[in-house]
């Protein structure tokens, strides 16, 4: 393996970035350390930092070997500093700069564009941990549970890559940047995490399946056009992010797809046929699939928000800069400057939804947003599978673009999840229709039970089709000390 391949342990911190030979680096990581330790310990997983889990750590970012598996306490999980391997000759993918070597340097000119972009995706990283801090409580199985601090300890580790570039590169502001990563809290009136996603609350076991299907999904995307950025160590902290990031896609459409399995063959066993018939679907004990179409409702728009306005200078600033880039921005057939490009871009305009051409170049996020969209489709689509096997008739589907939303052209419009405009009384009278409702999200909170013994799961999900990392149906996930 080469220098970039193996992942070195003579620190506190494993790496394959040499920290042991930069010290000034590795004195600032070591610094910040404690405090990463303190937050994890208040705003981690609550109540488990004494249990064994058997988790996944990276030794290395080789795709054919990357990770181990083995118990360990979470506190003490081996967070680490993990750059995919240097590309050669590596040049700007895109804008005016095109062509020309990528940075390993910050360049001075767009310092301050790419340290925000920076900070912003390291803002997101512990505050999703933080909005699934009491989730382990009600876990439906030992295997959920697992899944859920991998998830967890992951995030961390995605804290920690931005963490380092924002003290490798940027100085005393990147000192003062990464403390205040552990000063903002999801939620906090005073302190919010910085967009608005991850300052919702994660009540429940569905809501958890939904956010790391449709927000991490987000993350998804945002992390390969970061990957694309000219600037090249933060390209290699995403690529290998990715590796990571499809796990916790995974847990999202399985853990939905296990709900609406269980539901299907509740329905079947108790003769119910009719998938509106939503009492006597709840008094089995499992939820009923209107309601898991009203929290993809609330997901998917609340995930579409994440991309920002439809027409942004900011976004076109940097992919012009060449520290943002397209989805796969290498597989696009275009001149990669986007000089006189159009995109479709849809408006809200005087009431009525209109579709418009607008430049290339301030659509990025459009563009970004429409492949998303796309991506979404394809776990919709195999959930629906699982439904229609059973035999009942139902569909789960996307909501059109403009329901639901806070950001961009359609922020606050009345538009229902088919693309109707209606009016804002109309639309405030049947939200209930569309969203959870208070009584959808206590009827589901009753259901959130935790399940200790290895192999068994709550009634409302259905178990795995296979274990973690090949394990046995009834292999103990986390070893609590308490049982």
């Amino acid at each position: 393996m080469s220098q970039y391949i193996d992942v070195s342990y003579d620190t506190k911190i494993p790496n394959n970035v040499g920290l042991s030979s930069d010290r000034r680096v590795l004195k600032a990581l070591e610094k910040w350390h404690p405090g990463y330790l303190d937050w994890w310990k208040g705003s981690g997983p609550d109540g488990f930092l004494e249990d064994l889990v058997y988790l996944r750590t990276a030794v290395s970012v080789d795709p054919k070997g990357w990770a181990k598996f083995g118990y360990v306490k979470m506190p003490e999980y081996r967070w680490g500093i993990l750059l995919a391997p240097q590309v050669e000759g590596r040049v700007i993918p895109c804008g005016e700069h095109y062509g020309e070597p990528a940075w390993q340097e910050v360049p001075g000119e767009y310092r301050a564009m790419l340290r925000r972009l920076i900070v912003i995706q390291g803002d997101t990283e512990p505050a999703s941990v933080e909005q699934q801090r009491f989730l382990g409580k009600t876990a439906p199985s030992l295997y959920d549970m697992r899944n859920l601090f991998q998830v967890n300890v992951e995030e961390g580790r995605h804290l920690w890559a931005m963490v380092y570039l924002l003290q490798k590169y940027f100085g005393r502001d990147g000192r003062e940047e990464a403390d205040e990563l552990l000063r903002r809290q999801s939620g906090s009136v005073d302190k919010p995490r910085m967009l608005g996603a991850f300052n919702e609350e994660t009540p429940d076991w569905l809501s958890f399946f939904m956010f790391t299907y449709f927000t991490d999904r987000d993350g998804k995307m945002q992390l390969e056009a970061l990957a694309q950025s000219g600037f090249d160590p933060l390209s290699r902290s995403c690529r290998f992010m990715l590796t990571e990031e499809a796990h916790h896609m995974f847990v999202g459409e399985t853990g939905v797809g296990r709900t609406i399995q269980r539901t299907c063959e509740a329905m079947n066993e108790a003769g119910i046929s009719d998938p509106t018939d939503i009492d006597r679907i709840r008094a089995l004990g499992v939820i009923d699939l209107p309601t898991i179409q009203k929290k993809l409702n609330l997901h998917y728009t609340l995930s579409l928000d994440l991309f920002g306005s439809e027409v942004s200078t900011n976004a076109a600033n940097a992919f012009n800069a060449g520290i943002k880039g397209r989805y796969q921005e290498h597989k696009i057939d275009d001149d990669h400057r986007l000089l006189d490009a159009t995109y479709p871009v849809s408006e809200f305009t005087d009431g009525k939804i209109v579709i418009k051409d607008a430049p290339a170049l301030t659509a990025i996020n459009m563009r970004l947003r429409d492949d998303y969209t796309r991506d979404a489709a394809g776990g919709v689509k195999r959930w629906n599978t699982i439904i229609r096997k059973a035999g009942i008739e139902f569909e789960l589907k996307l909501p059109h673009e403009g329901f639901h939303r806070q950001i961009g052209t359609y922020a606050g419009a009345p538009i229902t999840p088919e693309g109707e405009v209606i009016s804002a009384g109309e639309w405030a009278a049947r939200r209930d229709e569309w969203l959870p409702s208070k009584a959808d999200g206590d009827f589901i909170a009753s259901l959130m039970v935790q399940v200790r013994e290895p192999g068994e799961y709550a009634g409302w999900i259905a178990p795995p089709r296979m274990g973690i990392d090949g394990k046995p149906g009834d292999f103990e996930y986390v070893k609590l000390h308490d049982a």
